[in-house]
């Protein structure tokens, strides 16, 4: 059996998981001395890459002084939560990284439970030490705190602590050591990781716990050996959740270097590798020995918290921007979504209607994204929470919220969240002028409220939140306060008109801009909607008049990107989604089924 470590890299968002693997790749040799390569190259797709966060959990191998270490670099952000979860089951131990500045976040917490109670015994790297406002002393003992309060055993309390700056690329024992390179983080893995147990010896135990899609191979399951040896051409058992078992020959098993993939004839205990021939192959699904066939325990995955309606636009500007605008072609793309991402699920619930169901706002709209890149056009409802009965009891997803902000603004973010139905928990002076707040909130306090936030704290303050639990429903939470502009013309907007409707709110189309009746264009001021026409021109006449040809001053329109629109839409309005535009909409687009339908359900 080869030496082989398993670890995985876990942090919150945006503490250094993606960086510190690079320079794990780049020192550990594995990449030759003419390759070009990209910073954070783990991040492969173009969101990814943009937006700066990590959404797939991704796999890769470095060779170090003849030691095989298999690295998964997983998401940090709360959305992707599932995606963590599953990968934690297939490694020996993890490198958790806690920013030596923002110290433990709630991200960090929901991490840490799992690999305590898988029973993993995490190396702390604690990053960005070169931060002005670092103080790593101080985050040690949050760590040290956080295992006490997870229940951790005394061997786990006892872990290993490296010092680190990834993106220098250096890492140390301690603080006052020389800042040269990685050599005492490798040096750590290889010590502190233990070697993976199982022997080639025994009958084959294999785990999926990723998937991958490619066109001419089909499903592809990224998996763990934890016995046994698999080979090329190898007749399997297959061995589903609900307790199926199917044979199955091995087409294809390929091995991970770098940011290679290659075909390899045989992996043995311990290896991670991909393996294709089962169409059926599922998240936590086992390939066994066919004579004795021993699968593994099935994985739980968390369950969605959050619903949309995804529709077949019905606009009046339908299928003049985008190239796959019917029900089939939308029905498709997510049937392949779901292929590769288990955290999520759909169902068609009416003619060209299909409901998504996710963890939450990032990860439907990411999908969303993607979708309208490719060229799709559909509209999306505004995300709803998605409740369940229990013995009898209404109860809704909580969530854990945790926020970062200077001081002077406390008060107003305390009373908004109140509104909210939101509890607090815990208040902390962080120094520096700003304090952390913490609550428990309803998910659906939470929808809306990232733009109002923004503007509330100027921009300073930081917001992040995972899932608690199920909870007893909280009743009604308040949302928006303003209504909408509604256009009642379809054209082209006009300059005069804008102008004349600034006063009016906040607006959404520039001049030129398509409308049209129903679409909406601005955010009225008050709490009413209001149709207007912005599709007026000045009209001309020939008699001269001293004001007559004054310049008029527009404000930029507010740029509805697509979390923006959908954070701000209410019940009754959706979002038109094209590769070239996002509009927000009435969901009835005629003024006097609207009115009609308004009456209907304020009466009912």
């Amino acid at each position: 059996m080869r030496d082989i470590r398993n670890i995985a890299v876990i942090a919150h968002v945006d503490h250094g998981k993606t960086t510190l693997v690079d320079e794990l790749l780049k020192q550990s040799g594995t990449f030759s001395s003419h390759q070009n390569v990209d910073v954070r190259v783990m991040d492969s797709n173009a969101i990814e890459k943009e937006r700066g966060i990590t959404i797939l959990s991704k796999n890769t191998a470095i060779d170090y002084e003849g030691v095989r270490i298999n690295i998964i670099d997983t998401p940090g952000h709360a959305d992707f939560g599932g995606e963590v979860e599953r990968v934690l089951k297939m490694v020996d131990s993890v490198l958790l990284l806690v920013d030596a500045q923002e110290g433990v976040m709630p991200q960090t917490k929901f991490v840490v439970k799992k690999a305590l109670s898988l029973g993993h015994r995490p190396i702390v790297v604690i990053n960005k030490i070169d931060k002005p406002g670092g103080d790593p002393d101080r985050v040690v003992d949050e760590v040290f705190d956080l295992f006490a309060q997870m229940g951790a055993t005394d061997e786990q309390l006892e872990f290993p602590v490296v010092y680190a700056a990834a993106r220098d690329g250096y890492a140390k024992l301690a603080l006052e050591d020389e800042s040269k390179d990685l050599t005492p983080l490798f040096q750590t893995i290889l010590t502190e990781v233990p070697k993976p147990e199982g022997s080639d010896e025994n009958g084959l135990q294999l785990q999926v716990f990723t998937l991958d899609y490619d066109n001419f191979i089909g499903k592809i399951g990224i998996a763990r050996i934890f016995n046994g040896t698999i080979s090329m051409g190898e007749t399997v058992v297959l061995c589903k959740a609900d307790g199926e078992k199917v044979k199955g020959r091995v087409s294809k098993l390929i091995g991970f270097k770098g940011m290679e993939r290659f075909d390899i004839k045989t992996a043995g205990t311990g290896d991670i590798i991909a393996v294709a021939g089962f169409e059926t192959i599922d998240v936590g699904d086992s390939l066994c020995d066919p004579l004795n066939p021993m699968p593994l325990d099935p994985m739980h995955i968390e369950e969605p918290t959050l619903s949309v309606t995804f529709a077949v636009n019905d606009s009046p500007l339908a299928g003049t921007e985008g190239k796959f605008i019917t029900s089939n072609k939308i029905n498709e793309r997510l049937a392949a979504e779901m292929n590769t991402n288990i955290a999520m699920n759909y169902e068609q619930v009416g003619e060209g209607k299909f409901k998504v169901n996710g963890r939450g706002e990032l990860q439907i709209c990411i999908l969303a994204e993607n979708m309208r890149r490719e060229g799709f056009e559909f509209c999306i409802g505004r995300p709803e929470v998605i409740t369940k009965i229990e013995d009898g009891v209404k109860t809704e997803p909580f969530e854990h919220l945790v926020i970062d902000l200077p001081d002077e603004h406390t008060g107003a973010i305390i009373e908004k969240l109140g509104k909210r139905k939101a509890n607090m928990t815990n208040m902390v002076p962080m120094g520096a002028g700003y304090t952390r707040l913490e609550f428990e909130i309803p998910a659906r306090g939470l929808i809306g409220i990232r733009t109002e936030f923004l503007t509330e704290t100027k921009g300073e303050g930081v917001m992040n939140h995972s899932f608690l639990d199920f909870r007893p429903y909280s009743g009604m939470v308040e949302s928006r306060k303003y209504g909408a502009l509604v256009s009642m013309e379809a054209g082209e907007a006009v300059g005069y008109s804008i102008f004349n409707l600034q006063d009016r709110g906040i607006m959404f189309v520039k001049p030129q801009d398509k409308v049209y009746v129903g679409m909406v264009i601005g955010q009225h001021a008050k709490d009413n909607d209001l149709d207007v026409n912005p599709t007026k021109g000045k009209a001309q006449s020939n008699v001269r008049s001293s004001g007559a040809d004054e310049a008029i001053k527009l404000v930029p329109p507010r740029n509805m990107s697509l979390e923006n629109a959908l954070e701000w839409i209410e019940e009754d309005e959706s979002v038109e989604i094209t590769p070239i535009s996002v509009r927000v909409r009435k969901r009835e687009l005629d003024p006097t089924i609207r009115k009609r339908t308004a009456k209907k359900e304020k009466y009912n």
